[in-house]
């Protein structure tokens, strides 16, 4: 007979509370990609800033969000999201709502256009509203696919599956917070129904995940009792933890943009007209 083997999550068995605090995930080839992206990004940005693409509070808010990603994926979050669907979703929410954005805000495609090709001509009017589109289709296929059950019960089984959702994810909100962050008056209208494109659909999903009836997820099916909760109120928690900040913070970005914009028209000098008598 062939022995029973127990597929172990990447973030490990289920933690025991007690033991949290000791469960940070140190896999050296995380580690080593980080840092990685930390040192290229430290190495472009002195050119980047002579040549006029960034400033350096755009360095410290890479930096800023270079570190929260990193917390969110080494620190015991990873092992308490194996346990609870809600640290799963917090763990998202944490990269897509508050790491990314910071990131985005550092101007890494800036950075890479000024030390690549600092002569690159700006897109078309055209070209912008498919990239706000692209961005929005992108972001919503990978939220709502890796939050059905399915692939997200393949996330416990394997690896490359776990990695391939982080990477989709985290890659898609960059493109998203990309165009929602630029203030340029051309992309104005792109950024904010990018915005609203958002916030609407990551609060339908997190509504839907709230308001189900049982529990969707079979991974946390026996895992969330230590935690003093059942599955239900585990994967509502978690629908809500996605639901309320995530649709709040996505529609401020946009109103904010909104509001940058009418100001920006208002500010306008009125025409002067000669009349001629």
């Amino acid at each position: 007979m062939r022995p029973y083997s127990v597929v172990v999550p990447y973030c490990g068995l289920p933690p025991d509370p007690g033991a949290l605090w000791s469960r940070w995930n140190l896999d050296p080839v995380l580690i080593a990609i980080l840092v990685a992206i930390g040192v290229a990004y430290a190495l472009a940005v002195p050119t980047a800033i002579r040549r006029g693409a960034v400033a350096r509070g755009n360095a410290a808010c890479f930096a800023i969000g270079w570190a929260v990603l990193a917390a969110a994926l080494i620190s015991p979050l990873c092992a308490l999201s194996v346990s609870l669907f809600a640290a799963r979703v917090a763990q998202h929410m944490v990269i897509v709502l508050v790491a990314i954005p910071l990131i985005a805000t550092g101007r890494p495609g800036r950075i890479v256009r000024a030390v690549l090709a600092p002569e690159r001509r700006p897109n078309s009017g055209r070209g912008n509203f498919l990239n706000a589109l692209g961005a929005s289709a992108a972001f919503a296929i990978a939220l709502w696919f890796w939050h059905m059950p399915l692939p997200y019960d393949a996330t416990f089984a394997s690896d490359v599956v776990y990695w391939a959702m982080h990477i989709t994810m985290i890659l898609s909100a960059l493109w998203l917070w990309s165009v929602l962050l630029d203030r340029r008056r051309d992309r104005a209208v792109g950024a904010i129904a990018t915005g609203l494109a958002a916030s609407t659909q990551m609060s339908l999903l997190g509504a839907a995940i709230t308001f189900a009836g049982h529990p969707l997820y079979a991974p946390h099916l026996l895992t969330t009792g230590a935690w003093g909760m059942t599955p239900l109120l585990d994967q509502q928690l978690g629908g809500a933890i996605m639901w309320v900040p995530g649709g709040a913070i996505f529609l401020t970005a946009a109103m904010f943009v909104l509001v940058a914009m009418i100001g920006g028209e208002r500010a306008r000098p009125a025409p002067v007209r000669i009349r001629v008598r």
